[in-house]
């Protein structure tokens, strides 16, 4: 049973490991995106057209 006890508190040490680590890396910007803001402006146009073109034919 102490095996039991063991294990539970070194499984929860070792979780809060790596939610502060994983916390440090979101801080440190390691899941930032940069690169779809450069791609979305080349889209800008298509998705334009498809909303008017849509817009256009629910008017109809």
């Amino acid at each position: 049973m102490n095996i039991i006890f063991m294990l539970i508190i070194a499984s929860l040490f070792i979780a809060i490991i790596f939610f502060i680590l994983f916390i440090k890396s979101v801080k440190s910007g390691q899941y930032d995106d940069v690169y779809t803001p450069s791609v979305r402006m080349l889209f800008d146009d298509e998705l334009v057209n498809e909303n008017s073109s849509n817009k256009k034919a629910t008017k109809s």
